[in-house]
């Protein structure tokens, strides 16, 4: 390993945060400066840095009078950044808050009023869907809360989470582009889903959505939720469907994205390589149960340290945690005590597991940990101190095991989501 590996393991995670981060790439994509009036709508945990980022741009570089820019910005609590002309708004993620509503109803109400010469510019980024809270008719925001809760825990995937979503709201899966129209909306975001789909990012409240109505409720269903009679009314209401491709009011639409998982990936890959390790990059669309995941990996480390590589494995995506115990964590904790588990005893392998935006699941708040450190002596230390591992496993307490051990990682918001970053560094002991 490296003189100091759990420092190599942050530089790495730093370098992919950095390439994600929007005062590295937004400046160069930003639209022209309208005739009119540039109404910029943010949401999500970049939604600040993004906010910023796009004002100080318009305002110092462009030159563009103050009094023609407005706009509000919703990020996570400890997620808001200073602005001059964008009101910042900070709440609740993963589960919804008032500020949320809040936030939601003046972006419409912003989108609503965009005039002909006017420039909507929705800045979207990882947690949009959390933060732009808009229920659909008959629907009340503790039925919100109720439906996030219950999907957070069923294990579904953040996929099938944002399809339900959509079809119980008034700003997602294409709703604020129908607001705006026919003004025209340029979305600019950063990715943090797997294959970078726009309609996945924040819940593509700018772009068609491909999800219907029986989607929704066939994702209830297989889960066996429990949800509000008047949720399960709103997912059989056809007045629920969202826009679909081929719509008019996309007409006069455009989206790009801006920054993606690949890109960060890329740059650790760099990174590492710099640093004299052969990489195998796993790619940013790793999906799966986290402790099922984390297994398979310990398997392809413990291989490359049996053949005497010096290596250091990449994947980012997204895993799930399935909850059945009472403990706390996130997929990247839950990962790296399950890789833990499964390098009991193997030396010269060390991992970090986090998620580039900093917060790795934890109760909404900015200093719940970003994801935890593992290596082959994890298990072992714990012992000494009279943890089991595997029983903290069973009850998801992945944060309980590693503040014990003093591994977890805190890095603070990081102000961008590029979604999780897992890198396993084998050298030779």
């Amino acid at each position: 390993m490296p003189p100091q590996p759990r420092q190599f393991l942050l530089d790495l995670f730093e370098t992919a945060v950095k390439a994600a981060h929007p005062a590295s790439f937004l400046p160069p994509v930003l639209p022209e400066p309208p005739r009119g009036r540039l109404i910029v709508l943010a949401a999500g945990k970049a939604a600040g840095s993004m906010g910023e980022t796009a004002e100080a741009h318009y305002l110092v570089t462009m030159k563009l009078p103050a009094s023609r820019v407005t706009g509000v910005a919703v990020a996570r609590h400890g997620y808001g950044r200073p602005t001059r002309r964008i009101e910042m708004i900070e709440a609740g993620h993963p589960v919804p808050d008032e500020a949320g509503l809040k936030a939601a109803e003046k972006a419409l109400t912003l989108a609503e009023g965009a005039g002909p010469h006017d420039l909507v510019l929705v800045l979207m980024s990882g947690g949009a869907s959390a933060n732009w809270i808009a229920p659909a008719q008959g629907i009340s925001f503790a039925d919100k809360q109720t439906v996030t809760r219950a999907l957070l825990r069923s294990g579904a995937t953040i996929g099938e989470i944002n399809t339900v979503r959509k079809h119980l709201s008034r700003i997602k899966g294409g709703r604020l582009a129908k607001r705006a129209y026919p003004s025209h909306v340029v979305t600019i975001a950063i990715s943090d889903v797997p294959r970078d789909e726009p309609s996945a990012i924040g819940s593509g409240p700018t772009v068609p959505d491909p999800t219907t109505l029986a989607d929704a409720r066939e994702i209830v269903a297989r889960y066996k939720l429990t949800l509000p009679d008047t949720v399960v009314r709103a997912l059989n209401d056809p007045a629920n469907e969202t826009p679909k491709p081929g719509d008019p009011i996309f007409a006069n639409t455009a989206f790009r994205i801006a920054a993606r998982p690949l890109d960060a990936l890329k740059a650790v890959e760099a990174g590492a390589k710099a640093a004299g390790y052969d990489v195998v990059t796993l790619g940013d669309r790793v999906e799966g149960e986290a402790r099922e995941v984390a297994t398979a990996h310990a398997r392809m480390a413990l291989d490359l340290a049996a053949q005497g590589k010096r290596a250091v494995i990449l994947s980012g995506g997204e895993l799930t945690v399935t909850i059945r115990g009472h403990g706390r964590g996130g997929p990247n904790q839950e990962y790296a005590l399950a890789l833990a588990i499964a390098l009991d005893g193997a030396s010269g392998i060390g991992a970090l597991a986090a998620d580039t935006d900093g917060t790795d699941g934890g109760a909404g708040s900015a200093t719940d940990p970003a994801g935890a450190f593992a290596d082959g002596s994890t298990v072992e230390r714990a012992r000494t101190l009279g943890l089991d591992a595997a029983a903290y496993l069973d009850d998801n307490d992945s944060t309980g095991f590693f503040t014990r051990l003093g591994d977890l990682v805190m890095t603070g918001p990081t102000f961008t989501n590029v979604n999780d970053l897992r890198v396993i560094v084998v050298d030779r002991p």
